[in-house]
């Protein structure tokens, strides 16, 4: 069951996420890494929320583990996020070109 991922990133800055997305060799607006459907970051008052569509949870655990915590970790995000799953029950991909 696909699966709604928030992160939040306390003290995290969008610079510092820019970093670690170049460390996952992705390019904004380009294709997500294998398991994935969506994504998207945003600033917040505290520091940065990210929310992130799953094919499955335990898709998003192993590309935690392996790439979302240590790169996190490399780039010098100050804590690791709080993170809260949500069951999807529908979802969109990519629209057509208007």
């Amino acid at each position: 069951m696909a699966v709604a991922v928030s992160m939040e990133f306390n003290g995290a800055t969008l610079a510092q996420y820019d970093e670690v997305i170049k460390k996952m060799g992705l390019t904004p607006g380009g294709p997500g890494p294998a398991g994935s459907i969506s994504h998207w970051v945003s600033a917040t008052e505290n520091g940065m929320l990210v929310t992130d569509i799953w094919k499955s949870r335990e898709l998003y655990e192993a590309f935690a583990k392996d790439q979302i915590g240590p790169f996190t970790v490399e780039a010098g995000f100050p804590d690791a996020p709080k993170v809260t799953y949500y069951d999807v029950h529908s979802y969109f991909t990519q629209g057509a070109d208007a």
